[in-house]
């Protein structure tokens, strides 16, 4: 059996304490809004605008008649520190960010590829 890996995260014993807050709640509200989301649908797409790869999974998705929530935050010159906070919570490098049934399934390509072999379907049955 394969062992699972865990992301490699800085641990929080090598935080010094003076700073552990700020770090805990950098741009939380944000993180909560997405967490909020998650929890009330069963597919949402993380994205920004004028990024062409959120538009390619929102479109797959509709073409696949499967319904979504939209979060977008910022452009790429604006917002782009909050939308870090976002990246550091998931571990996931690009957007989109995709989820289903409150799991990461990762960016366009990936939601691409779990339409088209019935995946997707699946997960959502």
């Amino acid at each position: 059996m394969e062992e699972k890996k865990m992301r490699h995260v800085l641990d929080e014993s090598r935080i010094h304490q003076a700073i552990a807050g700020r770090i805990a709640n950098l741009n939380r509200d944000l993180i909560d809004e997405v967490e909020a989301a998650i929890a009330a649908n069963d597919v949402v797409v993380v994205g920004m605008k004028h990024n062409p790869h959120p538009k390619r999974a929102g479109r797959a998705l509709k073409d696949a008649g499967i319904a979504y929530k939209y979060l977008g935050y910022g452009t790429y010159t604006g917002q782009w520190r909050r939308r870090n906070a976002l990246k550091m919570w998931s571990g996931w490098p690009t957007f989109p960010m995709v989820f289903v049934k409150g799991t990461l399934i990762g960016g366009a390509d990936e939601t691409l590829a779990l339409i088209e072999s019935g995946e997707l379907s699946r997960m959502l049955g």
